[in-house]
């Protein structure tokens, strides 16, 4: 009796994970992974604030590539201004399980046709680390 119900759960299982579709192709690079190392601490008594590690300051003002999905701020079929992520808004980066993954905020040379598919940038990375409610992460200059 055990190796039959042992036999089905092992049977139920595998149809599981084989019916399991990728959603997204992982976008992550080391670059994400250092802008995925801000965190938010108490900076001051009762005041937090976003940390951001050394590794990542150098990152500041330099040229970088970035793979990711554009996420639309605002209705249109070309965009010269977006989110962009590591994660397709179809996974909804906003209201996903766990953490909401890094985004940057990118400005464009010229703009773009949307596009569902994953798409690489380059451009000037700045940090706002000013504590203001603009991005915290900007691509600018972007192409």
């Amino acid at each position: 009796m055990k190796k039959m119900v042992l036999l089905v759960v092992s049977c139920l299982v595998i149809h599981v994970v084989a019916a399991q579709v990728k959603v997204h192709t992982d976008m992550r690079t080391p670059t994400w992974n250092l802008i995925g190392l801000r965190y938010d601490a108490e900076i001051a008594p009762k005041k937090w604030g976003s940390v951001f590690p050394p590794a990542l300051k150098a990152l500041h003002n330099k040229v970088i590539e970035l793979p990711g999905y554009i996420i639309p701020t605002k209705v249109g079929s070309k965009f010269s201004e977006f989110m962009f992520s590591i994660v397709p808004i179809a996974s909804c980066p906003y209201c996903g399980s766990g953490d909401i993954p890094s985004m940057v905020q990118v400005k464009m040379l010229t703009a773009i046709p949307i596009t569902e598919k994953p798409i690489k940038l380059n451009g000037i990375f700045i940090i706002n680390d000013s504590g203001d409610d603009r991005s915290e992460f900007f691509l600018l200059n972007a192409k």
